[in-house]
């Protein structure tokens, strides 16, 4: 398709396109208030102006001779500023940082106990708060030692040197909009025997996934994912777990490389976590409960049993929160004809 430049032929258009520009991304309101009381100043005189705009006669020169400086270009008139170019750094006396050097020389005390010490030995009357901002200035100067923490090695016998955690940033799903799906893991006991389930669902359509383990690791949430990513007729682009150590490490990797966006909900605010924590409830009432044997002495048994009771679960049983129809049902029925008839779950789990 052929396409034509209206604006061709006419004489400064670029020019006036580049004003405008300027006008609107370097031309703060303020400038534009300063040229509007210089151009009435111009036309009324000062005393009009004065009482008009309450603005004195030097503040008027200053700002002419602003404008003139910056070669009539109004974003010179654009407020600067107004920070000082040299700012005062705080003095901490020299009698004062030997005693704070030799106070934690032998315990890292904090700011109330050093301003304690420093009235006694008559240096000086300082508030908390004062020995505190010297306690930072001296910590960003380099000249604070901090204590170095040692844990000794239970394989080795050695001392390792303990390093502060670095937390990562964790993401939340307040605000978010569309499908997400929600995690968790029940621990059962029986005779001693530790058993986990991790279970998943679908927050929309109610569709929810089950899987027993024996161990507790990142690497069974894996493979618990993969097995619901299966068996789910919905895409898993949004996950929502709390922060056990099984949704982290391995977990973490094959969300990425997944595309996977994993939430945290917040730490003890078990509701942000209701729609699988009232799942993992219908689940102990109505199957865990009666196979406490199997899933203690035959883990295998359990699952396949498992997952007969799922395929009822979402295939026939109704559900309240979805109008009494089963979670499959929900799903086709926002389907067109065509795809509702490839919405098949895989039974090979």
């Amino acid at each position: 398709m052929q396409q034509y430049n209206i604006t061709k032929g006419i004489w400064g258009i670029v020019g006036v396109y580049n004003d405008a520009l300027r006008f609107r991304d370097m031309i703060t309101q303020k400038a534009q208030e300063r040229v509007r009381i210089l151009t009435f100043w111009n036309k009324y005189g000062e005393a009009a102006t004065k009482e008009a705009f309450k603005v004195s006669r030097a503040t008027l020169f200053r700002w002419q001779k602003i404008l003139n400086q910056g070669n009539g270009k109004l974003e010179a008139l654009n407020p600067k500023s107004t920070a000082p170019k040299t700012r005062r750094t705080r003095a901490i006396p020299e009698e004062v940082k030997n005693l704070i050097f030799e106070e934690r020389s032998h315990e890292k005390i904090g700011k109330e106990k050093l301003a304690v010490l420093l009235k006694e030995d008559q240096i000086g009357v300082y508030s908390s708060s004062t020995v505190g901002r010297m306690l930072v200035d001296l910590k960003k100067q380099g000249k604070l030692p901090q204590p170095v923490r040692y844990s000794l090695s239970g394989k080795t016998g050695n001392l390792i040197e303990r390093k502060p955690k670095q937390y990562k940033k964790k993401l939340r799903s307040v605000g978010h909009r569309g499908q997400l799906a929600k995690a968790d893991t029940i621990i059962r006991f029986t005779n001693g025997i530790k058993r986990y389930i991790l279970t998943g669902i679908d927050c929309e359509s109610e569709f929810a996934f089950a899987y027993a383990y024996a161990s507790h690791s990142s690497k069974t949430a894996v493979d618990f994912m993969n097995a619901f990513k299966g068996v789910a007729p919905l895409s898993l682009a949004y996950v929502q777990t709390d922060n056990g150590s099984e949704f982290a490490d391995h977990f973490e990797i094959y969300c990425n490389q997944e595309n996977i966006v994993h939430f945290h909900a917040y730490p003890r605010t078990p509701k942000m976590q209701s729609e699988i924590e009232r799942f993992n409830r219908t689940l102990s009432e109505a199957f865990i409960s009666r196979n406490r044997h199997l899933l203690a002495y035959d883990i295998g048994a359990f699952n396949k049993k498992l997952m007969d009771w799922l395929l009822w679960y979402n295939t026939r049983r109704p559900h309240w929160s979805i109008g009494l129809i089963s979670p499959l049902r929900y799903i086709m029925n926002k389907l067109p004809a065509a795809e509702s008839q490839m919405c098949w779950t895989s039974t090979n789990s």
